[in-house]
């Protein structure tokens, strides 16, 4: 709930879905915030929103085509849509091959590159109209990774490996451990 709080605060209207019942919980408790179960996400009123955000969540969805069509649906025709992803096409996704803590596997449905976001994007009546790198995920997903590899926390080759993916991200945005996608309605 701390994402749609935050949004609350800035003065914007806002509908929060949440599939955990516990996370759902403590959002009323600490932010008086009363997220919906994820089920009423095919309830929604139709062309009312002027923005849907996914952060790190359409990896797990198991009907990308009906989401899609939904947020089609839900979405003004001014309406954007944010969509954060790991990216396996990234340096640490590389580095670390297997052991890349982003494919997480069975928990992650769906692994995205730039190339496969947009024609998922093109196939579904949308287009990308810009990207934004999370920089600081390349340091989270490197430390997840060193432990999953190594078997312990190597907090300096983490440090160090994302360091390095964010070097090869900031001459190419497209290589970042995850990107910000936002996306229109054609």
């Amino acid at each position: 709930g701390a994402f749609c709080h935050s949004m609350m605060q800035s003065g914007w209207q806002v509908t929060g879905l949440e599939p955990d019942g516990e996370a759902r919980k403590i959002a009323s408790q600490k932010f008086d915030l009363p997220l919906k179960e994820i089920e009423n996400f095919y309830h929604l009123k139709s062309s009312s929103f002027d923005a849907i955000t996914l952060w790190h969540v359409l990896e797990h969805v198991h009907d990308l085509k009906g989401y899609f069509k939904q947020f089609s649906l839900l979405l003004k025709s001014s309406g954007r849509l944010v969509i954060a992803v790991p990216n396996y096409t990234s340096h640490d996704a590389k580095k670390y091959g297997k052991y890349w803590a982003a494919y997480d596997v069975p928990r992650h449905l769906h692994h995205f590159s730039p190339k496969s976001m947009e024609a998922l994007l093109q196939a579904n009546g949308f287009v990308l109209e810009a990207i934004r790198p999370m920089w600081f995920d390349s340091f989270y997903v490197s430390m997840l990774s060193e432990k999953y590899k190594h078997g312990n926390n190597r907090f300096l080759s983490a440090l160090l490996e994302g360091f390095v993916s964010n070097a090869y991200a900031i001459v190419n945005r497209k290589k970042c451990s995850s990107i910000i996608y936002i996306i229109k309605k054609k």
